[in-house]
């Protein structure tokens, strides 16, 4: 994916992000006065410090992010997002965050915006508008991270697989001839990371899912076949 973008194509993808898209031309220059980028290849793990947490609004540009913690304990992953273009990761610039790291890792090449703090309160306070939507974005955030971590105890591990890939295709995936599809392909490690499971446990748990009819995996990229069946696999 090409991420040395033009300023003006830059601007044009941060008026995707919907608490951002009421900014007028002038604003959106003053928003980006400090801001920095970081262009990550594939694989590359940015690693976001606590004192960072409060300093920079974090925005994907281009490509797409794996958002994640590290147990301190174990080691484990635990996913908490997957962010795509025209999206806020985890971090916000409003608030820190005092106990852990947040390891965001490339799924593919992509550029990461930084908005400094200032700016971001800035905007908002010349742009109301802004701060309602950014409240509601991460209103709707807090909501869904919530939502996960209930089905993490009430839910088995195939009904939390299939929830995953329902919430993947409808806020990424793309239609083909062949139907929706989610275009990154994840392994079954990083899945697991993001439903609290084990590897093998989401190798089983697929498998049911393609005997169900609900989806079809090919060149590790998972088609749906039956939204109907990935719901009722999915405990809805």
């Amino acid at each position: 994916m090409k991420t040395d973008l033009p300023m003006r194509e830059i601007k044009r993808r941060l008026l995707w992000v919907e608490f951002l898209s009421p900014l007028s031309e002038a604003e959106m220059v003053t928003l980006l006065g400090d801001a920095r980028f970081d262009h990550l290849e594939e694989g590359k793990v940015l690693v976001v410090g606590p004192e960072e947490h409060a300093a920079w609004m974090l925005v994907v540009v281009a490509g797409q992010l794996q958002v994640y913690e590290r147990s301190l304990r174990s080691g484990r992953e635990l996913t908490l997002w997957v962010s795509g273009d025209g999206e806020a990761v985890c971090v916000t610039g409003l608030v820190p965050r005092w106990t852990r790291e947040l390891h965001l890792r490339a799924l593919e090449t992509s550029l990461l915006c930084r908005v400094e703090r200032r700016a971001l309160e800035e905007a908002v306070r010349h742009n109301p508008e802004v701060g309602l939507r950014l409240a509601r974005t991460l209103a709707n955030r807090l909501q869904l991270m919530e939502d996960r971590w209930a089905d993490m105890v009430e839910k088995e591990v195939s009904e939390r697989l299939a929830g995953l890939i329902y919430m993947l295709v409808e806020s990424t995936g793309v239609m083909t001839k062949e139907g929706p599809v989610i275009p990154t392909r994840y392994t079954h490690k990083q899945l697991s990371s993001m439903i609290g499971s084990n590897r093998e446990a989401v190798t089983r748990a697929f498998s049911g899912l393609q005997e169900a009819g609900a989806i079809e995996l090919r060149e590790r990229r998972v088609y749906v076949r039956d939204f109907d069946a990935l719901r009722r696999s999915a405990g809805e």
